[in-house]
């Protein structure tokens, strides 16, 4: 079982926001990083829940990553590496085939697990 787990709330002016449940204790503060096409993305913030271990996240989206097709965003356990959400946002022509964004994350989802197992074999050496 995860350590943590990120649950979307909703998609507002461009602001995506959830809240993310952590079972390591109440002065835990997780860290989280969130990435678009391999490349950090700026700007998320967090703030303590109303409940021990929730914490509010927020990603705001650079409007200059929004373009026609496909674009995915990955919230990342900054630790750890482990995927805790993503989303995906569809613009111009994609949205006449939506099996782009599921391939589109597939791919994201490839190469995080690729990165994964490459580290998982240098550490086992």
């Amino acid at each position: 079982m995860s350590e943590m787990q990120l649950t979307k709330t909703r998609l507002l002016e461009g602001v995506w926001e959830g809240v993310l449940q952590t079972h390591r204790g109440a002065r835990y503060q997780p860290k989280i990083s969130v990435t678009h096409l391999d490349k950090p993305v700026l700007g998320h913030s967090m703030q303590e829940g109303s409940t021990e271990g929730e914490w509010l996240v927020r990603v705001p989206i650079p409007s200059q990553l929004l373009s026609d097709g496909v674009q995915t965003f990955v919230i990342l356990d900054a630790e750890s590496g482990e995927t805790l959400s993503s989303f995906t946002i569809l613009a111009g022509d994609a949205l006449a085939d939506d099996i782009r964004a599921e391939v589109q994350l597939l791919r994201e989802e490839l190469d995080m697990l690729k990165r994964a197992f490459r580290r998982h074999c240098l550490e086992t050496l």
